[in-house]
């Protein structure tokens, strides 16, 4: 059996269009960002704190989770407060490239395999109105960066380098590829 540790419909559906079979199991974990932490160690930390508190729930059960976080340089940006903060980070990302980093850690029993991917994103500059407009759609309000590629926010991207489904929440060959060399294990 596999689990999702995370209520995100977007990691849902992009396992769900690969045909993987799981049960989703939200994981509660603290996801504060620790002053200092740089991106990469933040995801991978939350999300293996989401894999083992689901995992503590469920033991002999395999659990895939996943962090995504926007970051410019080593400033992470979580998820906005309110629409001025959204805005805020929007006018920040505008014009300029920010990186995605997504960390996705499959746990079965004691074992922790786990991958972290990053994606170069750039903005489209973008007027004070159209930052307006896009808040105003409510889309920023659960999405690390402030925005969400898959929906509306995607007519802000300019450039994206690298893996798309990185940027929407779940870097869906990593993940398969964990998944897999998981399979192959247990038939050896």
């Amino acid at each position: 059996m596999l689990l999702l540790a995370s209520a995100s419909p977007r990691r849902r559906e992009l396992l769900q269009s690969a045909g993987v079979q799981f049960t989703v199991l939200p994981a509660d974990a603290d996801e504060t960002w620790l002053p200092g932490e740089l991106p990469r160690a933040y995801v991978l930390r939350v999300a293996r704190e989401k894999a083992r508190r689901v995992a503590a729930l469920r033991p002999g059960a395999r659990v895939v989770a996943a962090d995504t976080t926007v970051a410019i340089g080593d400033r992470v940006l979580g998820k906005p407060a309110d629409a001025a903060h959204a805005a805020a980070m929007l006018a920040d990302l505008a014009g300029r490239e920010h990186a995605v980093h997504t960390a996705v850690v499959l746990l079965v029993g004691a074992r922790d395999t786990h991958r972290v991917v990053t994606t170069r994103v750039r903005f489209r500059p973008l007027t004070a109105r159209e930052i307006a407009d896009y808040v105003a759609t409510g889309e920023p309000f659960d999405k690390a960066g402030g925005y969400g590629i898959q929906g509306q926010g995607g007519a802000l991207v300019e450039i994206v380098h690298g893996s798309y489904t990185n940027v929407v929440g779940l870097p869906l060959v990593e993940t398969l590829a964990l998944l897999a060399a998981d399979d192959a294990r247990k038939r050896t």
